[in-house]
């Protein structure tokens, strides 16, 4: 059963106040489900740090690996440190945590270093491993933590583009994928998807800024109305954005689901597409699925450092969806 962050630290904390806190928990959870939140509370319990973000800020006592190489993966170098770290005698007698982000995204030679950590854990130290895909780590690191689950948060209904791109997605699934000309399809269509967000908010923010026009145009100066457009077009870069990232969310959530298919986890994020990615775990294998997903990893990335959008989009498409 799941627990709500707030669920999941009531009991950690009394753990703690009991002495009976492990050495090691893996902390589970779809994005937003308040994963790295719980791992701040929980360190700040520990060490007695102050910091309300340890992530931001990294208090003594607390240490941090998370994907930081071109490759996006955590190397084991990073777990090096870690274990450096953790040998270091401890302020105050508290304890020592750390943090592992984003673990499916150990490299393999890291994570074998990590399981020995994890099987000798250094005095007084607390591991927390956190994931969105715990059914990518080896089974040797899975039966050494205890898992903590977290529900996902209560999310906002899906938008008319999300729904239109899980359609999307279904056209191309095996057996009627047809290579690289389904890939160039989805791609337009998730261009025209993009397109029609842009133009919608471009529609309202246009309205609101005319409204302000005809409201204050003779109570104030020119200025002012310039500011206010450069405020609208600033405010509708940034709801795109937004916008766009839940898209890609969404292209998250449906190969999460083909790698549950895989893997034989039965909870599924997107119902309405279950026997497309069904069809689709069955058919590739589990390295071919977690090699599409770094891919499409490595597209948000490119699109958060405004890498071309429809370069990044369509070389990226080219990859994830040739079947």
């Amino acid at each position: 059963m799941a627990f709500t962050r707030n669920g999941a630290f009531e009991y950690l904390s009394r753990s703690h106040e009991n002495g009976r806190l492990a050495h090691a928990y893996l902390i589970s959870g779809p994005p937003g489900s308040g994963k790295r939140g719980l791992a701040s509370d929980l360190s700040s319990l520990v060490t007695g740090a102050t910091a309300a973000d340890v992530f931001a800020s990294q208090p003594p006592g607390v240490y941090l690996a998370e994907p930081e190489s071109k490759s996006r993966r955590i190397v084991i170098d990073q777990v090096r440190a870690l274990e450096h770290a953790l040998q270091m005698r401890s302020s105050g007698g508290r304890r020592k945590v750390a943090i592992v982000a984003e673990a499916d995204r150990l490299q393999p030679q890291a994570a074998n270093a990590f399981l020995k950590t994890l099987e000798e854990p250094p005095n007084d130290s607390l591991l927390l491993l956190l994931s969105a895909m715990p059914e990518v780590l080896p089974d040797t690191i899975l039966s050494r933590c205890i898992a903590v689950p977290l529900a996902a948060e209560a999310k906002a209904a899906p938008s008319v583009e999300e729904k239109e791109l899980v359609e999307l997605l279904g056209t191309v699934a095996p057996p009627a994928a047809n290579g690289v000309q389904d890939a160039y399809h989805l791609a337009r269509g998730f261009h025209r998807l993009l397109a029609q967000i842009r133009e919608a908010i471009q529609v309202e923010n246009v309205a609101a800024l005319k409204r302000d026009e005809v409201r204050y145009k003779n109570t104030t100066d020119g200025a002012w109305l310039e500011e206010r457009e450069d405020y609208f077009k600033a405010l509708t870069e940034s709801q795109y954005v937004r916008q766009r990232s839940r898209l890609v969310e969404t292209l998250f959530l449906w190969w999460s689901d083909v790698l549950r298919a895989n893997t034989g986890v039965a909870p599924r994020e997107l119902p309405s597409a279950s026997d497309q990615t069904r069809i689709l775990g069955q058919k590739l294998s589990t390295s071919e699925i977690l090699r599409r997903i770094r891919r499409l990893e490595e597209m948000r990335d490119h699109l958060g450092r405004n890498i071309q959008e429809a370069l990044a989009i369509e070389v990226a498409f080219l990859s994830i969806f040739t079947f």
